[in-house]
């Protein structure tokens, strides 16, 4: 499988040298390393061969092969959920990515079942340290028919999730997810609070801390995408609390970001967690000691724990799983 990188030069990225551009677009090279791929002629732009300096303009179109690069080890205990001859449903393990992406190709859930030579179509996609259960088709129609069904809302998905501090009984969270323009990580999304209802709070209704869209000065409806989750708290112990989400939209990073806006950051998140330098530091390889400490978890704790959907015969197919992480959260240590 040969991996061809193809990207675009936005326009607020015009005007900066190649190498300089590289460096801070994909960040899992450093800039020498990026030079000296640059020197083996194994980038071009616009389809010439271009050198470090090389100045772009907006719409260049960036091409590499990337097959020199080492890619990062994952987890390959995968678990077979249900299986029948429209559907497979696997129990995914954290650290595994479902799609190609930044330093990852082979090594993912798509790589891993090409290597298989089968025909296959992941419907219901999960980030790469999320860990539990997702769909997959096997067929033409039960792709037809997993669409379907994600466009009527019949896919019930919940999730399970343990977050730093004391969350409310219940809480619904409506609103939008916009560019988080305060970080330096480019795809790092901030919940922009439309309508926040709570429960469990002495003062009850809204709770004031809560960001709102008029208050941060923008249309999100512009420059975000809606969504909204509902979210209930099953437990809470020692400063963590234990919270099922069900999401009503199916957006990137919607419950992560949506905690970490609310004030209530899932623990091991090294991007929406307690400070977004884990995230930094750990594309390059410099997490140290008390780095793992303060995360706790070494990934994010956040589960797709059940799954129920309506197959292609009338049947109801419902399953649940148990996260790999245990609650309250701590860090596991040699003996």
């Amino acid at each position: 499988m040969e991996r061809i990188v193809t990207s675009t030069v936005l326009p607020k990225d015009g005007g900066l040298p190649l190498l300089v551009w590289l460096a801070e677009r994909f960040r899992y090279c450093d800039a020498p390393a990026w030079a000296s791929l640059i020197g083996e002629g194994n980038l071009e732009v616009n389809g010439a061969p271009a050198e470090a300096g090389t100045i772009l303009a907006a719409g260049d179109k960036v091409r590499f092969a990337p097959d020199s690069f080492e890619e990062p080890e994952i987890d390959t205990a995968i678990g077979i959920a249900y299986e029948n001859a429209d559907f497979l449903v696997l129990d995914k393990p954290a650290n595994l990515p479902c799609h190609p992406g930044g330093r990852y190709f082979a090594n993912t859930l798509w790589g891993i079942m090409k290597k298989e030579g089968e025909s296959f179509h992941i419907a219901t996609r999960l980030d790469r340290e999320t860990s539990g259960l997702l769909l997959v088709c096997k067929t033409a129609g039960a792709n037809r028919h997993a669409r379907e069904l994600q466009r009527e809302g019949l896919i019930d998905k919940r999730y399970l999730v343990a977050v730093h501090g004391d969350f409310p009984d219940r809480l619904e969270a409506k609103g939008f997810l916009v560019h988080d323009s305060r970080s330096v990580v480019r795809k790092k999304r901030r919940f922009v609070a439309a309508a926040v209802k709570t429960e469990g709070r002495p003062a009850g209704g809204d709770d004031p801390r809560f960001p709102d869209a008029r208050a941060a000065g923008r249309n999100p409806t512009e420059d975000g995408e809606s969504c909204e989750t509902s979210f209930v708290r099953m437990k809470k112990e020692a400063g963590f609390s234990l919270v099922e989400a069900k999401l009503a939209t199916g957006r990137n990073h919607q419950i992560r970001a949506t905690m970490s806006s609310l004030g209530y950051p899932v623990v091991g998140d090294k991007l929406y967690g307690l400070d977004e330098e884990f995230f930094i530091r750990f594309l390059e390889g410099r997490l140290s000691l008390t780095d793992t400490e303060a995360l706790i978890l070494p990934n994010q704790a956040l589960h797709s724990a059940s799954l129920s959907f309506p197959g292609l015969r009338g049947e109801t197919i419902s399953l649940r799983s148990d996260p790999p992480w245990p609650f309250p959260p701590r860090r596991e240590r040699p003996e």
